[in-house]
């Protein structure tokens, strides 16, 4: 009998320059304990925490602010499972359940990716073919879901 599989709850963002409608730039980073892996700002959701106020705490942890204005979610949750390297590190969780947010930057907003523990070394804002061309990792099918999903509404 196969194991019911544990997911952990988990929130991420689609961050979108400031100069967002003018321009359609997206903040994407590189990982700083994993070789040439570029995602999303993500993370986990605090037991009692809804995922709004987990997003902005996930963003103020990770790029040094919050200072964001929420333009859509993505009206599911959506779940993916970590690969074998990734297992061990993440126990007692089989993957995560992820509710997806795209937001925009304010104009006073200043990121700065040195936090307190940093996750990521590196940062850009760059167009939507070159998301695609830098995540080659197992949440490329996800973020094409999404980002389709914000295309088609007419946000992006």
């Amino acid at each position: 009998m196969e194991k019911e599989k544990k997911y952990r709850p988990n929130v991420a963002a689609i961050v979108l320059s400031s100069d967002y409608p003018f321009e359609c730039k997206f903040f994407i980073a590189k990982r700083s304990d994993m070789e040439n892996i570029w995602q999303f700002p993500q993370g986990g959701i605090d037991e009692g925490e809804d995922a709004k106020s987990a997003l902005k705490r996930e963003l103020k942890e990770e790029i040094g602010t919050n200072e964001v204005e929420i333009i859509a979610e993505y009206p599911q949750w959506l779940s993916y499972d970590f690969p074998s390297n990734v297992v061990k590190k993440m126990y007692p969780y089989d993957g995560q359940i992820q509710k997806y947010f795209l937001v925009r930057l304010k104009h006073n907003a200043k990121i700065n990716i040195n936090t307190k523990h940093p996750e990521f070394d590196s940062y850009r804002f760059v167009g939507i073919k070159e998301i695609f061309e830098m995540v080659n990792h197992f949440k490329r099918k996800i973020y094409i879901q999404v980002i389709k999903y914000f295309e088609e509404k007419g946000y992006i």
